[in-house]
């Protein structure tokens, strides 16, 4: 599954946790380990600050973004 994320991540290059959920149909907290292993790896970043594009309803500082590193 790590590969699959890893794949969606550098096809999409930048997805929010939200997003990553509903594609993996996994719980947050899982995928938050995973997205953290590719951080260490340095083929993900935790994006700051990052806007969802798709509606205006969530708070800023409540939605993760994680960015594929090229």
């Amino acid at each position: 599954m790590l590969r699959d994320l890893q794949t969606y991540l550098k096809e999409r290059q930048q997805a929010s946790l939200q997003e990553i959920v509903q594609q993996f149909h996994t719980d947050a907290d899982a995928l938050r380990g995973m997205l953290n292993q590719l951080i260490r790896k340095g083929r993900v970043q935790k994006t700051e600050g990052a806007k969802c594009t798709h509606c205006r309803d969530c708070a800023p500082e409540s939605v993760e973004f994680y960015e594929w590193i090229n």
